[in-house]
């Protein structure tokens, strides 16, 4: 047999070598990323921005206005049942009929345009609401929602005039076959017709009392057709002018303030139809109050059924760029003469010559951030030290930087880092600024600025 020999195998333990996790890397990484995040968001400055956008603000108070006309109460000679000829707040000429009065009702159903029978229009009315349509369309603005209230009024006088004529000629036709004795009353001059009265057709701008402001007490009676009144009684108002006026009651400081203020013309919305109107304004100090007199020449038939009337009036409407208070900051600049600045630098770019202590000028590159209407330029004071010596260009004269004032304006960060912009206010409320448009040194619509600009500096890197 053959022999063999022992044959040993060596076995050695070797370590498993470990290759990299590539996904558990990653994994770490942006873990490690998020939490970083996390603690800057936490423990740093939080930057909001805000979008610069065209806006406007009304400034304006409202008021409850108590109104004064020229009207006055038509009593009836004798009773009866009445019967009105006229529209109510149609006008009126002297001597045409304005009610009828019977010892019995009379029935005036079935033949008006109230009751549901048509009107019949003739050419010249049919002709006149077809022109002010079409005057209406030639001159229709979006933004111009009066022009709606406007044709409204016109057609509504068209109808009216036309509706007064049948109503006229239904009531003759009635009253002739109703075989009863009738008597008309006829209008003792021009003006406009209203069927209610209040007790207050007698108040003026001079006799009006802050009692006239309580309306707990106020009542007004309205008539109508076939209504029984006795000889004495009122049975209409008759208003005899277009001029009216509207008092409202102020504050002393408003009223001194619009005093101070010289102002003798207000923009007055109304609230009933959202009508706005122009007044002539006026303070009142009476009894150690303080009253506002408005004074309109127009529209007063639109409100002739009305002693008060819920009123804005507009004192401040300004348009531009519509930006936080809270945006705002002031800044120190440098002032220098504007024949100071010029360009160099193998640019375009703006500078200064600045001496040295040798006598020699160099061009330094510099941030202009306003020029006022006096030649003076506003300059950063990063980009000049106080006290450098400027040169005049081709001139020895020479200026020495120490003068600063300060700029209104706000922190632009449409670059990613924050440039200051000057601000010109127009108006402002409680929350916002509107600041003027256009400026070369100011803002643009859709810029995007610092909401805070407490805490900020100029080149600071803001990431929005």
């Amino acid at each position: 047999m053959a022999s063999y020999k022992n044959k040993s195998v060596s076995i050695k333990k070797y370590k498993n070598k470990r290759e990299l996790n590539i996904g558990l890397f990653l994994f770490a990484v942006v873990f490690i990323y998020l939490i970083v995040t996390v603690l800057m968001y936490i423990t740093g400055d939080n930057i909001s921005v805000y979008e610069v956008r065209k806006g406007n603000i009304v400034k304006d108070n409202s008021y409850t206005g108590l109104v004064i006309r020229q009207e006055t109460a038509v009593t009836a000679e004798t009773g009866g049942y009445i019967s009105y000829y006229q529209n109510e707040n149609s006008k009126i000429k002297a001597g045409s009929n304005v009610y009828a009065l019977s010892s019995e009702p009379l029935d005036t159903s079935g033949g008006t345009g109230e009751s549901g029978t048509a009107v019949s229009l003739n050419q010249e009315v049919q002709s006149g609401i077809v022109l002010s349509i079409q005057n209406f369309n030639e001159a229709y603005d979006s933004e111009d929602f009066s022009s709606v209230y406007s044709l409204k009024n016109d057609i509504a006088n068209y109808l009216q005039n036309a509706f007064s004529v049948t109503r006229t000629e239904h009531l003759d036709s009635v009253i002739a076959a109703s075989g009863q004795e009738v008597s008309s009353c006829r209008s003792a001059g021009d003006g406009i017709i209203a069927y209610s009265v209040d007790g207050c057709e007698s108040l003026t701008a001079d006799t009006f009392t802050e009692e006239n402001f309580d309306r707990s007490n106020y009542e007004r009676i309205q008539f109508e057709d076939q209504m029984q009144i006795s000889a004495g009684e009122p049975v209409y108002r008759l208003i005899t002018s277009e001029d009216w006026t509207v008092i409202v009651r102020l504050t002393e400081e408003t009223a001194r303030e619009m005093t101070e203020q010289k102002i003798s013309s207000v923009k007055v919305r109304i609230d009933k139809d959202s009508e706005t109107m122009r007044a002539d304004f006026s303070v009142i100090e009476k009894d150690g109050r303080w009253y506002g007199r408005l004074d309109f020449d127009n529209s007063m038939i639109r409100y002739a059924d009305e002693r008060y009337l819920n009123i804005e009036l507009i004192l401040e409407d300004e348009s531009g760029l519509k930006i936080p208070k809270s945006s705002v900051v002031k800044e120190q600049f440098y002032v220098v003469p504007e024949e100071y600045i010029t360009t160099g630098g193998n640019s375009s770019s703006s500078g200064v010559m600045v001496q040295d202590k040798d006598g020699n000028a160099s061009f330094h590159a510099v941030d202009i951030y306003n020029t006022s209407d006096d030649g003076e330029v506003y300059l950063s004071r990063d980009g000049i030290e106080r006290g450098a010596v400027l040169v005049k260009p081709e001139s020895t004269e020479t200026y020495t930087v120490e003068e600063t004032r300060p700029l209104t304006g706000v922190y632009n960060i449409n670059r990613g880092y924050a440039v200051f912009k000057k601000v010109v206010i127009l108006c402002e409320n409680d929350e916002y600024y509107i600041v003027q448009e256009g400026d070369d040194y100011g803002l643009a619509n859709y810029d995007h600025i610092v909401q805070d600009g407490s805490g900020i500096h100029s080149d600071e890197v803001v990431f929005q």
